[in-house]
């Protein structure tokens, strides 16, 4: 750059200190705020149920949840007098042996109104119609009602059991307080009255709680007080057991498991990872029948062999001749449900011989052992239109922003909040926020999108491979979204060396942009001309052996949020920054923790506060009871400039992520566009994808082999 146009562009940049050129405008009403999650909006769960002692078909599959909600982790309850009390129909109650068949009760979480909660289900089914006819839209009575009617707050719930008057569960709810500590505890509510009772202790997370048949432990998957590393695969957990009563004498009984479930009093089966040969499989832990009870005198042994993953599995009380599991077998692409026949030691197909080509997870078995449940995609209605979501709305913590999912990723909105620019691996898109008039701007591989804020209808993005090298071809590109409408591919290219120029954010006065570099073999911020790029005028923000990078401008031109781990280079451990554009007053914002990440920063309009992603939360549930995320951590934040008022905005076990804060309030209700084909889909765990060495213990499953189709408790 010549010395007078750099001079001049510093120059700029220090006016720009003392006589901002935007004026504070009074805040507004209500703002919003969009994000993305990695696959949410395709997840279209409902839970079925196959009979145990039948030979696995399509027409004694029973989808028992409603069709429209997102349903998972079911438990089939013992109805107890205080769980059939909160059943508003008393009339569909009838003593023991007067209904013919009983009613399936049900007891699940479920995605509906914006945010997680359990619900109750009794489903009354006439056999003769339910020989013909599957779909839970077409059941004669159903009964829902929700258990917690708002108690928790705004959490993520999950893995619920109901033990005589207690639902016991899962809820982040409560701030430990610390970074990078879940959230998650374990809570046991009264049926009847709703007082509710924390059983983990404060400063611990517990995962995938289970209680015992006569209800009197509760067995978790926990850290303890060694607290979450940042692993996002199968857990290093340990199995800890406690009085359901009040939490207490609680003791570790088993190193390294997860996913705990009870036969009886002393027996537990649970998955994990096996370091002999590498395979996920499941093991059985008896505890003693007298004396102390520690990880020494518990007795754990490999029920599953290897050759296959098997885990998250389930049981039923007293029942010791099988038990049910999730498999990922080295020649499917599928997980699906198998019993697996305790007596034999050999697997029997389910889900395998009903819907060969989709993922079933999380199984749970009947008290009565007679039927196993589980949750998948629930395939197509009737309607060959359905309805897609592009903003799903989510419950928000402060009653003036309304928070939105949105059906893509790197959200950005334009000036006037009326249109948002988004990406899709490939692809750049525009569309309106009411969901009409979506375009498609540019074909290629994109990430991050930002408005002009001075030029209608311009948007800025990054054109080139993600998570890439420092020297990997990536160019900032302008896409004039308004000119020559309906034309795709016309864009003007700002970057000239192609390594990795990304992360474009744009001046309020619309002059300048800041991106990231790695042009000089590290990954630190340039500012350059808006309108001509490189051309135009290019000044170094940051320097040094670091990444800095996802940059945004404040709306009054004084400061440039940016995410960076200059003070752990290379760890993954990404922190807040601030920075003015000259390149002084540099300061830390947010303190990720150890190892920890905080990214994508985005100003609030009236420039006061910045939403974020990070892992403060830590994580909230196992990540292989979940479709694949990368960072099943991740969860929305904001924070005021001066680092106080930390806020979390949503709560689930996904990945959220490069939110987006918008100058005006969207009525908070879903946005939906008509959409044809596949109404769910998802990827399962990619690292389930890697299998170990085969061995002969287990050969894979061969399906011209006969295989037995039932298993009689």
């Amino acid at each position: 750059m010549k010395p007078i146009k750099f001079l001049s562009l510093l120059l700029h940049f220090s006016l720009a200190l003392f006589h901002a050129t935007v004026a504070h405008e009074p805040p507004p009403s209500g703002t919003s705020i969009i994000f993305a999650t990695l696959g949410r909006l395709d997840y279209a769960f409902d839970i079925f149920t196959l009979p145990t002692g039948d030979p696995p078909s399509k027409t004694n599959e029973l989808q028992i949840t409603d069709g429209e909600s997102v349903n998972f982790n079911g438990h089939f309850p013992s109805p107890s007098p205080s769980l059939l009390s909160l059943l508003t129909n008393k009339t569909l109650i009838k003593p023991p042996g007067q209904q013919n068949p009983p009613p399936l009760n049900l007891i699940y979480v479920t995605e509906r109104g914006g945010s997680s909660n359990i619900f109750y289900d009794a489903v009354y089914v006439d056999t003769p119609r339910s020989a013909r006819s599957r779909s839970a839209l077409e059941i004669p009575t159903r009964v829902q009602v929700p258990l917690l009617n708002g108690r928790g707050g705004l959490s993520m719930k999950d893995k619920p059991t109901v033990s005589g008057d207690y639902l016991v569960y899962v809820s982040t709810h409560e701030n430990p307080g610390e970074p990078r500590t879940s959230w998650a505890a374990v809570y046991a509510t009264e049926l009847t009255t709703g007082f509710t009772r924390r059983l983990t202790p404060h400063g611990i997370a517990d995962f995938s709680p289970a209680v015992s048949p006569s209800g009197v432990y509760t067995a978790v998957a926990s850290y303890g007080e060694k607290g979450w590393s940042g692993e996002v695969e199968e857990l290093s957990t340990d199995i800890y057991i406690f009085l359901t009563c009040d939490g207490t004498n609680r003791v570790k009984v088993v190193e390294h498991g997860g996913w705990p479930n009870w036969v009886d009093e002393s027996t537990l089966y649970f998955h994990r990872r096996s370091v002999e040969d590498n395979w996920i499989s499941v093991y059985k832990a008896t505890l003693p029948s007298e004396g102390l009870i520690s990880i020494d005198s518990v007795i754990v042994e490999r029920v599953t062999p290897p050759g296959l993953h098997a885990f998250t599995p389930a049981t039923s009380p007293g029942n010791n001749k099988f038990i049910a599991v999730a498999t990922r077998r080295p020649n499917s692409d599928y997980r699906h449900i198998e019993l697996f026949d305790l007596v034999k030691n050999e697997f029997i197909q389910l889900t395998r011989l009903v819907s060969p080509q989709t993922h079933h997870l999380n199984p749970f078995i009947s008290p009565d052992s007679a039927r196993v449940g589980y949750h998948r995609c629930r395939g197509a209605t009737s309607d060959k239109k359905s309805t897609h979501l592009l903003l799903e709305n989510v419950k928000s913590p402060v009653p003036d922003i309304s928070l939105f999912r949105i059906d893509g990723s790197f959200p950005s909105f334009a000036p006037s909040g009326d249109r948002i620019a988004y990406v899709d691996f490939p692809g750049l898109y525009v569309v309106n926020r009411d969901g009409s008039n979506r375009r498609q701007v540019f074909t290629g591989m994109a990430f991050s999108t930002a408005w002009n804020p001075a030029r209608k209808g311009v948007v800025y993005t990054s054109a080139g491979p993600t998570f890439a090298s420092e020297s990997t071809e990536v160019d900032i590109i302008s896409i004039n979204v308004d000119d020559d409408l309906g034309q795709i591919n016309s864009f003007k290219k700002l970057t000239s060396n192609g390594e990795n120029n990304a992360f474009p954010a744009v001046s309020p006065d619309g002059k300048w942009v800041v991106f990231r570099s790695g042009r000089s073999g590290h990954k630190n911020l340039y500012i350059m001309d808006a309108l001509e790029g490189e051309k135009g005028g290019l000044f170094r923000l940051t320097e040094g052996p670091w990444s800095d990078t996802m940059s945004n401008w404040s709306p009054d031109g004084e400061w440039i949020a940016f995410a960076s781990d200059r003070e752990n280079p290379g760890s993954g451990s990404f922190e807040l920054f601030l920075i003015h554009p000259n390149g002084t007053g540099l300061r830390k914002l947010v303190q990720s923790g150890s190892a920890g990440r905080a990214n994508h920063p985005c100003f609030s309009p009236d420039g006061n506060s910045i939403v974020f992603t990070s892992d403060y939360g830590g994580i909230s549930a196992e990540p292989i009871s979940n479709p694949h995320h990368y960072q099943p951590y991740g969860e929305i934040f904001t924070v005021k400039l001066d680092g106080s008022d930390l806020k979390r905005l949503t709560h689930n076990s996904y990945e959220d992520g490069t939110p987006a804060w918008g100058p005006t309030y969207i009525k908070p209700k879903d946005v939906e566009w008509p959409s044809y084909g596949p109404q769910c889909s998802f990827e399962e765990c990619h690292w389930l994808n890697k299998m170990p060495v085969l061995s002969h213990w287990a050969a894979p499953w061969d399906p011209t082999r006969p295989q037995c189709g039932s298993a009689s408790p």
